[in-house]
């Protein structure tokens, strides 16, 4: 199993490239693909937005076809002025390019990927192979560029700004995340492991390919997972092939984000929801559980870096980083006299196109 690999921590003024990693832009979508640049960009990063983000260009539920798809993201993974990576949006073309990505580009210069839904695949996919923290975060479109950054409090969106700006530029352990709503504790207790995860279906999918994380990543890990648009029936049955497979009996801890189209089940006279579902496939296994955390398909997501270790506090409800999530370092093309990342003065420029 490879060790962890952290991205190089960015610094104000770097390039940041939003691409379609999955689906592709909807007509109609293109202000919400400005209001996710200018997140960004408030961010202090430079954005560019790649040609494959064009409504005029899908290629069935794609933005391109895996060959695309792959020479895009490649091309990214070995320019030495990009600095990360974010997907526009989810989607199901992620498996497609899965074996096409140059591994090599990624442990020769490991950037920030950031996206989630259909994008926590190949978080999950990279980590098993190469040990790349992922992050596993909002998109630009319908994450940055939501109606929740643009009418929620400035307090609460300067607070998201700030975390996320923290996260990707210092190499500094986090802390704990800040909650918007309550909390819930689903089976109380306290553990440490490093974080993995992602959408609950897409880490059963990874399961049946060559890319599939080795059992021993789960070992004393807090898994953290969201879904959406499923019955709890297939929640449970999604479940228990991780149980078969050997991962509930690793983990050390669970978190479970708020689910988004999720239908109970009403029979036999008995209402069964997510919770009935998670604490049923789980037994007398002494885990804690901390549900309702802030990720999902519902912006705003906290950055959940995949690799890093965490504090999960069920009884407190808190989840909190406790290693950094990108490393200190120059990038290939960067003056090594040039200020630290943290002291580097702010740019506001935009490149797109």
């Amino acid at each position: 199993m490879p060790a962890v690999l952290r991205p190089r921590a960015l610094r104000s003024g770097d390039l940041v490239v939003v691409t379609a990693l999955s689906g592709q832009l909807e007509p109609g979508e293109e202000p919400l693909l400005a209001r996710g640049v200018a997140i960004l960009e408030r961010m202090g990063f430079r954005v560019r937005v790649s040609p494959l983000v064009d409504p005029a260009r899908p290629r069935w539920w794609a933005a391109g076809t895996p060959a695309e798809q792959a020479a895009e993201l490649n091309a990214l993974l070995r320019d030495p002025e990009v600095r990360a990576v974010v997907a526009h949006t989810g989607g199901q073309a992620t498996i497609g390019y899965l074996d096409l990505i140059d591994l090599d580009a990624i442990r020769a210069d490991p950037k920030p990927i950031i996206g989630y839904s259909d994008i926590s695949l190949l978080h999950m996919a990279l980590h098993a192979q190469t040990g790349l923290v992922g992050f596993h975060a909002d998109i630009a479109t319908h994450g940055f560029g939501s109606d929740w950054y643009t009418l929620v409090d400035e307090a609460r969106r300067s607070e998201l700004v700030d975390l996320y700006t923290r996260v990707l530029t210092r190499a500094e352990a986090p802390g704990a995340l800040p909650a918007n709503g309550p909390w819930e504790t689903w089976r109380p207790g306290r553990a440490q492991g490093r974080l993995f995860g992602g959408l609950l279906n897409r880490l059963v999918l990874l399961q049946a390919t060559p890319f599939a994380p080795p059992a021993e990543l789960f070992d004393g890990a807090v898994l953290f997972w969201e879904e959406l648009q499923r019955p709890v029936s297939r929640i449970w049955n999604d479940l228990h092939t991780l149980r078969l497979s050997g991962v509930l009996d690793r983990i050390a801890g669970m978190v479970v984000g708020i689910p988004t189209e999720v239908t109970p089940h009403d029979g036999g006279g008995r209402h069964v929801d997510l919770r009935d579902v998670v604490l049923d496939v789980l037994g007398q296994r002494d885990i804690p559980v901390l549900a309702q955390v802030d990720f999902g398909h519902t912006s705003p997501n906290l950055p959940l870096p995949i690799g890093v270790r965490a504090d999960v506090d069920a009884d407190g409800r808190t989840l909190t980083l406790l290693e950094p999530a990108v490393a200190r370092g120059r990038a290939p093309w960067s003056d090594p006299g040039g200020p630290d990342p943290v002291t580097r003065p702010r740019a506001s420029c935009c490149v797109r196109g």
